[in-house]
C-alpha cells in the first residue's frame, strides 16, 4: 500500500483531523487525547514516536519534545468508521499529562456529590518539567 493510499483511508475531518487516543502498551491506560493532521500521522510512523497537531499553537508537536515524555509506537489503529485513531505507545518517565500525572484522565465524577475529583497523584510537578 503506498503512502498515500494508507493516509488516504483516514476520515479527516472538516480542518484536515483525525482525533487520536493515547493507550498505554500493556496496561490498556487511556493516557490522553490528541489530534493529528496528515503530516503527524506519517511522522509518527516514520518515527515510530508520536507526533501530533496542536491546535492551539497550529504546529506539530513531538510528544516529548520539552518534558521528554516521548511515546513510542508499538501499533497504530484505525477504528470502524475510520475517523478515530489508537495508537498504542509506552511512554516515557510513566508521565503522559503536562500537569505531571500518569493521564489525563485524573478527574471522576462522583456521583453522590455531582462533583469532578481528582483520583490521580501528581508524579511531577509541571514546573520541575517544563523549565
Amino acid at each position: 500500500m503506498s503512502t498515500v493510499s494508507w493516509l488516504n483511508k483516514v476520515r479527516w475531518d472538516e480542518h484536515g483531523l483525525v482525533p487520536v487516543i493515547a493507550q498505554e502498551l500493556g496496561s490498556n491506560d487511556v493516557l490522553m487525547f490528541a489530534w493529528m493532521n496528515r503530516d503527524a500521522l506519517a511522522k509518527t510512523v516514520a518515527l515510530g514516536e508520536a507526533v501530533y497537531w496542536s491546535r492551539t499553537r497550529k504546529k506539530l508537536w513531538h510528544k516529548g519534545e520539552e518534558s521528554g515524555h516521548v511515546q513510542k509506537v508499538h501499533e497504530i489503529r484505525l477504528d470502524c468508521d475510520e475517523d478515530v485513531v489508537l495508537l498504542k505507545v509506552t511512554q516515557a518517565g510513566d508521565i503522559a499529562c503536562h500537569t505531571g500525572r500518569h493521564s489525563c484522565f485524573f478527574q471522576k465524577l462522583e456521583s453522590d456529590s455531582k462533583s469532578w475529583e481528582t483520583v490521580e497523584p501528581v508524579l511531577k510537578e509541571p514546573d520541575e518539567i517544563y523549565k
